[in-house]
């Protein structure tokens, strides 16, 4: 665990909030949270990350040099050891607000609470692989087991937010909406020419997805349709290219799809990447194969991009794309539907510019950074308006 840094100084009189995620690693809800750190008013708030595990290089995406980063290095399962270190930390550094994310940090409530922080909040941003759909009884149990410490729940959609009243019990006043926002200084149109020398011609259509390659995020069902649009359509075939940035277990299992299907001079797997804004104006077409998703980071980060989205209808999805005018929805795990959806797109390149440059303009109104930042803002002040002051 790191040394007590700057900003957790108790004579600084600007509030600390203290972060709670498992990982610091890329992923959308780690981008969120970074983002948030980054564009929340500097002198406002004060910010702390703690990792239930551990911090990547994922760090350096933080802007501001008055920002802790704590890892706790949680072992796996049930370790008591790691609340003892989360009390102690709590204890030391005193955050006006502890906000965890997600079921694997509820359990960080308990030593917030035990520590003392007067403002408690639980964000839901999605499930996850062992639950995509929500019916996992013990999870919705655990919820509701910690509802009574918990001051605020956040859900990223309306989805989550009939979950948490419908099916978790939690009191519909005791929740708030919040939609992720995209920063527009990095995510927006253009072209960039980051593909690799050769790969894509003039005349070439590129889809593409950004994401960790496993589970819930289902890019084997992408590889399958893709591998389908070109059988299908053998007069666009040799034009069709497919990018699939990120790293994973389900890397090998596309890269040797696609080898097997003779489509390995036509698709890139490069791994996880530093430049996403760069690499999403690279591509014509985005596309989003999940099995499950809250408020999807990267379709907002796309749509920024000025880019029409084929995303899986699941989770906050269709609360983000506009059917018919920004992109389109497809059903879950169903290779043939996504790849007729796809041809759709790459028959019409006016289709793609029009479709892409409504998907921007709805983020602008809609999505901002600002609107987001506000939003949280909102919600921590009137927390500590009313119970700071009183504890």
């Amino acid at each position: 665990m790191s040394a007590l840094p700057p900003a957790a100084d108790r004579d600084d009189p600007r509030p600390l909030i203290a972060h709670v995620i498992y990982r610091l690693q890329v992923g959308g809800l780690e981008n969120g949270v970074v983002n948030l750190v980054n564009r929340m008013p500097v002198d406002r708030y004060r910010h702390a990350i703690v990792c239930l595990t551990e911090a990547t290089d994922f760090r350096q995406r933080i802007e501001r040099s008055d920002v802790a980063v704590y890892e706790i290095h949680k072992r796996p399962g049930q370790d008591l050891g790691s609340w003892r270190r989360l009390y102690r930390l709590f204890r030391n550094i005193r955050p006006s607000v502890v906000h965890t994310r997600n079921i694997g940090c509820l359990e960080a409530q308990i030593p917030a609470r035990l520590a003392g922080a007067p403002c408690r909040v639980h964000g839901e941003h999605g499930w996850d692989i062992n639950d995509p759909d929500g019916n996992n009884r013990k999870y919705q149990w655990l919820r509701r087991l910690h509802n009574p410490l918990i001051h605020r729940f956040i859900a990223l959609s309306k989805e989550l937010e009939h979950y948490l009243h419908s099916r978790v019990g939690i009191s519909g006043d005791k929740i708030s909406r919040i939609y992720n926002g995209v920063d527009n200084g990095r995510f927006h149109p253009g072209r960039s020419t980051v593909l690799p020398a050769g790969f894509a011609t003039a005349d070439s259509v590129v889809f593409g997805t950004v994401g960790r390659m496993h589970g819930v995020k289902d890019q084997v069902n992408l590889c399958q349709a893709f591998i389908l649009l070109c059988r299908n359509n053998p007069a666009l075939a040799d034009r069709m290219r497919l990018v699939l940035i990120g790293e994973g277990p389900l890397r090998d299992t596309c890269q040797t799809l696609l080898d097997v299907a003779g489509l390995a001079s036509q698709s890139w797997l490069p791994g996880s990447r530093s430049d996403v804004p760069e690499t999403m104006r690279a591509l014509d077409v985005f596309v989003l194969p999940s099995r499950a998703e809250g408020i999807s980071n990267t379709i907002l980060e796309a749509m920024a991009s000025g880019l029409p989205v084929v995303a899986t209808d699941v989770g906050g999805n269709a609360e983000l794309i506009d059917t018919g005018r920004t992109g389109a929805l497809v059903p879950a795990g169903d290779p043939a539907a996504l790849a007729d959806q796809m041809a759709v797109y790459a028959m019409d390149r006016e289709l793609r510019d029009r479709h892409g440059a409504a998907a921007c303009q709805r983020v602008a109104g809609q999505f901002s950074m600002a609107q987001m930042t506000g939003a949280y803002g909102a919600v921590y002040d009137r927390l500590m308006e009313t119970r700071v002051h009183a504890h």
